[in-house]
């Protein structure tokens, strides 16, 4: 019998913002579906010549997440202050962070991202409804823990 543990129920996922949040934010208050995900990547060119002889090259990625949080998180006024710091500014400004996952013993570090698409408010149904972020990493690294 597999003594193996999945939950994500105590996955921690801090993000900082280079100027503005210099301090990571432990973000809280996610979708009971959908907490946070990222993309998969295609990390090769592969080509199939007319003679039948295949060609494979490397070729860099961006990581693409989505940070799911509740109507009533605490964590969207992170997403605000971020979008807002940009529009006055003017400017990308670059996030860095960590994603802990005890569950398999890994943690993840995020390097160089980019708030992409932003949610400006929930969407309001019976109840308020979730909202999405999300943020283009150039590098996501995972190690044991």
């Amino acid at each position: 019998m597999s003594t193996n543990n999945i939950t994500s129920a105590n996955s921690v996922l801090l993000i900082g913002v280079a100027g503005l949040f210099t301090v990571p934010q432990q973000l809280q208050g996610f979708s009971s579906d959908d907490a946070y995900s990222m993309d998969a990547v295609t990390n090769k060119e592969v080509q199939l010549g007319v003679d039948g002889i295949m060609s494979a090259g490397w070729i860099p990625q961006i990581k693409t997440m989505s940070v799911t949080l509740q109507g009533d998180s605490d964590s969207n006024t992170f997403f605000e202050a971020w979008y807002a710091a940009e529009e006055a500014a003017q400017d990308a400004f670059r996030a860095f962070g960590t994603i802990v996952q005890p569950a398999v013993n890994k943690m993840y570090t995020l390097t160089n991202g980019v708030l992409t698409n932003f949610a400006p408010i929930s969407d309001a149904k019976k109840v308020l409804q979730p909202r999405k972020f999300q943020i283009q990493w150039n590098v996501v690294l995972g190690v044991p823990t």
